[in-house]
This record gives C-alpha cells, sequence and structure tokens, in this order.
C-alpha cells in the first residue's frame, strides 16, 4: 500500500517539497505520495488531525504553523524542544504524533558537507532572533564554533535567546548597532527582511578576510543577502537552496530509514 505524506503551511502552492521527495522516493524505490496541503490559518490542528486520520504517514510543517506544530505534537525531539518549532510530524504505531526539527541540521550540512566549511573555532553571526534562528542555534554550536553572536534590530529579543540557550554552548547576543568593530568567519540571515528584498542593517566590514555569507532564503535569482555578500567579499555568498534540500533529506530518513543522495537533487533544482 502507498504511504502518504505532505507538507502544509499557508500560502504552499510556491513549495519545493513535492519535487524533493518525489525525487529522493524514485531514487531509494519508496512506494509513497508527496503532496501539498493548504493550511486553515483557524484549524491548523484540524487539518493535521484529518491527514492522520486518513493514514498519514508524516508532514512537513512550514510557515506559518511550526509553533502550532511544536505544541500538537506528543513526542518531542531534543532539537525541536530546544526550537520550540516542529517541521516534521511522525505517526507513531502507537497513535501519537512525534515532533522533530530538521532546519538546522539542514544547514549544516549544507555549509559542512556541501561547500565543506570549517566551524571549529568560527565566529559565527546569527541575524534575527524569531524562530528561523532559534531552529539553527543547537546544532551550529554543536559543530564547535568559537563563538555564536545573535544579532537582532530589537537587541532585547536577540539577548534573551541567547540566555534561553546559553547553556548549549558559547552564544551571546546583541542589538545590529553593537556590530561596530566585530569580524566574522561566517554571517547567516535567519531574518525575514529577504522578503522585502533588503538586508539587515550590518556594518560593510563585519565579514572577515576569507569570510562566508549565507541566507537561509532562496529564490530563482540572487538573493539581496547573496548579493551583499558578493558585494563585499565573501569567500562565498550562498542562498538556502541546499538547506531545504538538506532539511528534506533528514525528514525523509526519519519517516523511510534511508537517507537520500541530496546532491543530484540540488543540482535539478538549480536546473
Amino acid at each position: 500500500m502507498t504511504d502518504r505524506y505532505a507538507v502544509i503551511g499557508n500560502p504552499i502552492e510556491h513549495s519545493k517539497s513535492p519535487e524533493i521527495h518525489a525525487a529522493f522516493a524514485a531514487q531509494t524505490g519508496q512506494d509513497m505520495t508527496y503532496e501539498r496541503i493548504l493550511g486553515d490559518l483557524e484549524d491548523f490542528e484540524g487539518d493535521v488531525a484529518d491527514f492522520f486520520a486518513a493514514g498519514g504517514k508524516g508532514l512537513n510543517v512550514t510557515v506559518p504553523f511550526k509553533e502550532r506544530a511544536f505544541r500538537l505534537a506528543d513526542e518531542l525531539s531534543p532539537r525541536a524542544d530546544t526550537a520550540q518549532a516542529v517541521n516534521t510530524l511522525i505517526a507513531r504505531d502507537n497513535g501519537r504524533l512525534q515532533g522533530d526539527n530538521t532546519d538546522g541540521v539542514g544547514l549544516v550540512r549544507d555549509l559542512g558537507c556541501n561547500h565543506l566549511f570549517n566551524f571549529k573555532g568560527a565566529r559565527i553571526l546569527l541575524l534575527g532572533a524569531g524562530g528561523a534562528a532559534r531552529g539553527v542555534v543547537q546544532p551550529l554550536l554543536d559543530e564547535g564554533p568559537a563563538e555564536l553572536l545573535i544579532a537582532n534590530r530589537t537587541a532585547s529579543r536577540a539577548e534573551q535567546l541567547a540566555r534561553e540557550l546559553a547553556t548549549l554552548g558559547p552564544v551571546s547576543g546583541c542589538g545590529l548597532d553593537e556590530l561596530v568593530g566585530r569580524r566574522f568567519d561566517l554571517i547567516i540571515n535567519a531574518t525575514s527582511a529577504g522578503l522585502r528584498a533588503q538586508v539587515p542593517e550590518i556594518p560593510d566590514d563585519c565579514l572577515a578576510e576569507g569570510g562566508w555569507s549565507y541566507d537561509m532564503m532562496y529564490a530563482s535569482e540572487p538573493t539581496a543577502f547573496v548579493l551583499w555578500g558578493r558585494e563585499h567579499g565573501a569567500a562565498k555568498a550562498l542562498d538556502g537552496l541546499g538547506m531545504l534540500v538538506e532539511q528534506a533529506a533528514e525528514s525523509f530518513r526519519l519517516w523511510r530509514g534511508v537517507m537520500p543522495d541530496t546532491a543530484p537533487v540540488i543540482a535539478a533544482l538549480r536546473g
């Protein structure tokens, strides 16, 4: 019997997840379908219940429902608990839903495995203090950087997030206006500024010589932050397409017990 999976979000028509998971399924010989579900902003929980009641095996969860999926899950992985957001729901045999978050591992695998960034001892600047930033802090710290600084337009939000996650490693928080004179080996944009084709207001010289820039967003054309990286001498200026595929691969592994090869899927999406 063919197993059913889906991604739920609102909006959802732009999602590349069905294409990605279809490629994974074909590559690994899995008997499954994967569809888009436009989530009801008023009754996301009902949509999830209906999907699993009809025999669904797993859901990916995207904007704006990750925090609601976190509250809905019966069981949480440690990384989902830290992120306080869930992007992967797994139906267990006992009828319970397990929630996981694969965003952070997707980011780390793209940077470390696909592009060979060396996290050990690196000075990392993470821009933004919302859910996207929270979801990647633990996986980044697990890689052993010398410093992870969370910077946000509202300094108190970055400082609060850093305090909440301080036990995980060398993480601190500040406002964007406190970055003058600081240099970083990797700058990651986890803000929504790119949706408005904007870039966070950071100093022109905060990227160290040989430093990299990474935008967690992706688009068919270079994002505003990718262009910023190129203009400011980044050794590599990357977007989040690889992260998207890598987090999907981790979800696929959780559901199907097999890890797909992401390289040909990323290449196909690049077109």
